[in-house]
């Protein structure tokens, strides 16, 4: 890696993604070739070959990075892992399975250099390649949530979001938090773009998630931000030398 601050910083949290790895590097890699960037791959513990298939794709990409947990801890810790060590002036997130399309990026950028300076462009999967049943549920969950956390959200599952790293980094870190970020930039002041991205069967591979183990870790998630949108501080402030200047 050279010395230079790099555009963008693409960070890739996974756990057992070793039949992914290979192509979502070709792919990331594909994408931003007219930008500097650099790419952080957080390994979380995994068990299978996602270690040794990421050693090996270091000598192909220079621009590589590659984090390991010890023991898995989660996505969220995943992105807080990989955001801590980045260095660009951009956050992009992807998910590890595929299912994002690193073609995008580059919109979401242009979006996040509109004038409206939004905190978050957040991608929004409009024809996802799913099964019914988790299209159903996450429907249900997207549907739920809106209505509690009011954060004009439509869908935060999606991976593929674009940031600022210091505005992440201001953001109370806790399990799951991936699936919150719109509600707790809001909270934090930011505004939340949604743009349509491309979405994608799994190619290979097995998902980490499935109904039942995200309804109940769900419910109590929802009931936190539900808590820390209650008690955030937001005062107006005023500046009284500015004040006195002006009479």
């Amino acid at each position: 890696m050279s010395d230079l601050i790099p555009e963008i910083s693409v960070v890739v949290p996974v756990r057992d993604e070793a039949e992914n790895i290979d192509v979502l590097l070709q792919e990331i890699d594909a994408a931003l070739s007219g930008h500097a960037f650099e790419i952080i791959y957080v390994d979380d513990g995994s068990t299978d070959a996602t270690p040794a298939k990421l050693r090996a794709a270091r000598a192909r990409y220079p621009s590589l990075r590659v984090l390991r947990h010890r023991r898995s801890a989660g996505q969220s810790a995943g992105l807080v892992t990989g955001i801590r060590a980045a260095r660009g002036f951009w956050i992009a997130t992807l998910d590890g399975d595929g299912q994002n399309d690193p073609a995008d990026i580059p919109k979401l950028l242009v979006r996040a250099c509109a004038p409206d300076a939004p905190a978050l462009v957040a991608g929004l999967r409009a024809k996802r390649k799913d099964t019914a049943l988790k299209r159903f549920s996450s429907r249900v969950a997207n549907a739920v949530r809106r209505g509690l956390l009011r954060d004009s959200t439509p869908d935060t599952g999606c991976g593929l979001k674009l940031f600022r790293p210091e505005i992440f980094l201001r953001l109370p870190p806790f399990d799951h938090m991936h699936r919150f970020l719109p509600a707790l930039v809001q909270r934090d002041g930011g505004i939340v773009v949604n743009v349509p991205v491309n979405h994608r069967p799994r190619a290979a591979g097995i998902s980490k998630y499935g109904v039942m183990n995200r309804l109940w870790v769900g419910i109590v998630d929802l009931a936190g931000v539900m808590w820390l949108q209650r008690r955030a501080l937001r005062p107006e402030i005023e500046d009284l030398e500015s004040m006195d200047d002006a009479t």
